[in-house]
């Protein structure tokens, strides 16, 4: 099959609507609750905490699980509250801060696959919080407030917990399934060798170069490299190229939506900008929801939905900054250059990748 047609290959069992209805039915709670209070800038963190508690639910018994999602959402707040903290400090503590927040992440997988994946997922969110505090520092006319994004992300996990204890009660009080059966379930814990602490530390080391890069040189939405460039590092090239290349693909056809989207509140005033810009939010939440559907359906699509969401989201208290999209998908290059070439070093050095041994090409689990 030509790179082409993977980028865009779909798998048929990987599409569930079930699932993204009740992601929808969720989401649709912060979504008013922060329509009647009037503090939008909180929304894409509640949204975060639940898109990821969901993901991270390992199913199983109702202790085992509930005890798993707490620790997950407390270790959350943590790191919402490290990335908000630090967004707007000299840039020197965020290059500081992503190199052992990404250490460590790398290094959960000695404690099995799933909570690999699931400190990954912390990872990412790490940087997109330190990206956004740092937006909005910037914008006086937004008030901000730590504690505040640290009790929306808390909240989002909060109410995805509360719905699947719902949902036990009225199902018998049975073992639950994984919300996201194809994300691997092992726990297993394994050795950590040599190569994989030397992927880790390569992997440690990329994001704090691109974070150094992003927030050194003061770069307009730079956070997106780091970004992207943790996406694409798989273990071996091959994984590598096809992930970046969906990567790219995804942002691209993302940032375009989401531009002409933000085309629409730009000529509007009064009631009628209130509306569109609730409108948008509505039209946000509906794209994490088919993101949520269609995750392991096709990754550049469900890539497209998260940034066409994440930038509409970000982007409606400045909406006639349309440069942005422009910036985001410039700097989501050069994060998958980087990682590629990082990758292709490593290749070449040791006749694998960072991990040593050269992996077979499967979807992304990310």
């Amino acid at each position: 099959m030509s790179r082409p047609a993977r980028v865009f290959e779909v798998e048929p069992a990987g599409l569930n609507w079930p699932r993204a209805v009740v992601f929808l039915d969720v989401g649709l709670v912060p979504l008013f609750v922060f329509w009647a209070i009037g503090h939008e800038q909180y929304l894409l963190s509640t949204l975060f905490g639940l898109l990821f508690t969901v993901l991270c639910d390992p199913g199983g018994g109702y202790r085992h699980r509930m005890s798993r999602l707490c620790l997950f959402a407390l270790i959350g707040a943590g790191v919402t509250a490290l990335g908000f903290g630090i967004g707007a400090a000299p840039w020197g503590w965020p290059v500081l801060a992503a190199f052992a927040v990404t250490l460590v992440a790398g290094l959960t997988v000695a404690f099995g696959v799933h909570r690999f994946v699931t400190a990954l997922l912390l990872n990412i969110w790490f940087i997109v919080t330190i990206g956004v505090a740092f937006t909005l520092h910037r914008h006086s006319h937004i008030s901000s407030h730590t504690w505040a994004q640290v009790l929306a992300w808390t909240g989002g996990a909060a109410l995805w917990i509360a719905a699947a204890s719902i949902w036990w009660l009225v199902s018998g009080r049975g073992d639950a399934p994984r919300p996201f059966a194809e994300i691997p379930g092992d726990t297993a814990r394994k050795k950590l060798t040599r190569p994989l602490v030397a992927f880790a530390l390569v992997r440690a080391l990329v994001i704090a170069g691109t974070v150094a890069l992003a927030f050194g040189l003061d770069l307009s939405y730079g956070y997106w490299i780091p970004i992207a460039a943790m996406i694409a590092m798989k273990p071996s090239l091959e994984q590598a190229t096809l992930v970046a290349a969906q990567r790219l693909t995804g942002a691209l056809i993302g940032a375009v939506a989401a531009a002409l989207l933000l085309l629409v509140p730009a000529s509007e005033h009064g009631l009628r900008l209130f509306a569109v810009e609730h409108g948008l939010q509505m039209v946000a939440l509906v794209l994490f929801m088919h993101g949520a559907g269609i995750r392991f359906w096709n990754y550049t699509f469900y890539s497209a939905c998260i940034a066409a969401g994440v930038l509409i989201l970000v982007d409606l208290p400045q909406p006639s900054h349309y440069s942005a999209e422009g910036y985001r998908v410039l700097w989501t290059l050069c994060g998958v250059g980087i990682s590629l070439l990082v990758m292709a070093l490593s290749t070449l050095l040791t006749g694998g990748g960072p991990s040593g041994q050269a992996a077979p090409s499967r979807r992304p689990a990310e």
